[in-house]
């Protein structure tokens, strides 16, 4: 391992045992006993690419869907919960709220449910009904805003509840916990397993923006020469359009957006780019951590998503199909030789009621009839 690398994976795991959190390891316990679930958070795979991949060039996913909950969100929940209980703003009791697309909500209401909290959720009518279902298994309540009112809607929705009944909000747009545990976490398990191994490129979206922001900004100091790729739905090209995000102070902390983002309009892109930029994200940005913005077609990303099921095994949804079509982009234009690594933030379980499975198939099709003609039990009426 390169002492730079070596370093910042030291700092990391003693800053994670200052707050009381779990050290990292540099290699994956597969067969760990754990005290509870929240303790499996972390350490996903780092896989490569290899029927899709171009010739020439070394491309690999991290698969965040290897984490309890299946995404990137369970570091985050867990990173929110004990900044709370280590700040006194969570104690024994509290109901915790927070505005969510889906995989944060399912990975709060986890750790929630983990640690005996009350979670409530709001979540826009656009999102799909496998996330709310999921939530409410877990014990959440799920409360639903109106769909042309998007993210700010279900923002707003959890500002007034959290003022109104005293809870504590979440805040994943804004906290400081958000980026800093991607640092602690997430980037430096990158840097170990890249660790005397070329990365020229790491590429990813944004949600809230904590992958970016604090993964991003430990991959940078360690390995200055890595591009950092953002991306962005063409649908909703907020970052690229360079218009700022106006923003409020709520309950005493800056940041929260003040209106939806005028670039902003509906795309497929589940959990990515809700209709502001987040103020974790503009962080990242101002220490100006990535080369480029790439913004990607909804459509592009969901016939990606598919493909890497069907030629590589991986089951991911739109954000990761997105995040993978934006990598291939990448491909096109590295110099041979390359190591291009991208996130898979969730699985494509949570997508089944999208478009993505919009054209795949509850019954038999001609070809699979005539399999089944083929000896002499035939299909079923």
């Amino acid at each position: 391992m390169h002492l730079q690398t070596m370093s910042f994976v030291t700092g990391a795991a003693k800053n994670l045992a200052k707050a009381g959190a779990r050290p990292i390891s540099t290699s994956v316990a597969r067969h760990a006993i754990h005290n509870n679930i929240t303790e499996t958070i972390g350490r996903t795979p780092v896989v490569k690419i290899n029927r899709l991949a171009p010739a020439g060039i070394d491309l690999y996913a991290k698969l965040e869907y290897f984490n309890p909950l299946s995404s990137v969100k369970d570091r985050l929940a867990i990173a929110i919960i004990e900044h709370g209980e280590r700040t006194g703003k969570i104690k024994p009791g509290s109901t915790i709220i927070e505005a969510t697309s889906g995989n944060t909500g399912i990975a709060l209401a986890m750790v929630c449910a983990q640690r005996g909290y009350k979670f409530v959720a709001t979540m826009a009518a656009s999102f799909s009904i496998e996330r709310r279902k999921v939530m409410r298994a877990l014990g959440a309540s799920v409360i639903i805003t109106p769909a042309p009112l998007g993210g700010t809607g279900m923002v707003k929705k959890a500002e007034e509840l959290a003022e109104k009944h005293g809870w504590h909000l979440a805040r994943q747009f804004e906290t400081e916990a958000n980026a800093d545990y991607h640092a602690q976490t997430t980037g430096p398990e990158i840097l170990s397993d890249f660790a005397g191994k070329r990365l020229d490129y790491w590429v990813t979206g944004y949600g809230t923006g904590g992958t970016f922001a604090g993964a991003g900004r430990v991959i940078k100091q360690a390995r200055p020469d890595t591009q950092i790729v953002l991306s962005e739905p063409k649908a909703a090209p907020l970052l690229t359009s360079g218009i700022p995000q106006p923003r409020k102070e709520v309950l005493g902390q800056f940041g929260a957006p003040e209106s939806g983002h005028p670039s902003w309009t509906p795309h497929p892109i589940q959990g990515w780019t809700p209709n502001f930029i987040p103020y974790v994200l503009e962080q990242g940005l101002e220490k100006k951590l990535h080369a480029e913005v790439l913004t990607v077609d909804g459509n592009e990303a969901m016939s990606t998503a598919l493909a890497l099921a069907k030629h590589e095994g991986i089951f991911t949804g739109t954000s990761g199909g997105a995040t993978m079509a934006t990598a291939l982009e990448v491909c096109k234009k590295a110099p041979q030789g390359s190591t291009v690594l991208c996130m898979i933030p969730d699985t494509a379980d949570r997508y089944l009621s999208t478009p993505l499975f919009g054209a795949i198939d509850v019954e038999m099709d001609e070809a699979e009839v005539a399999i089944c003609n083929s000896t002499p039990l035939g299909a079923a009426e």
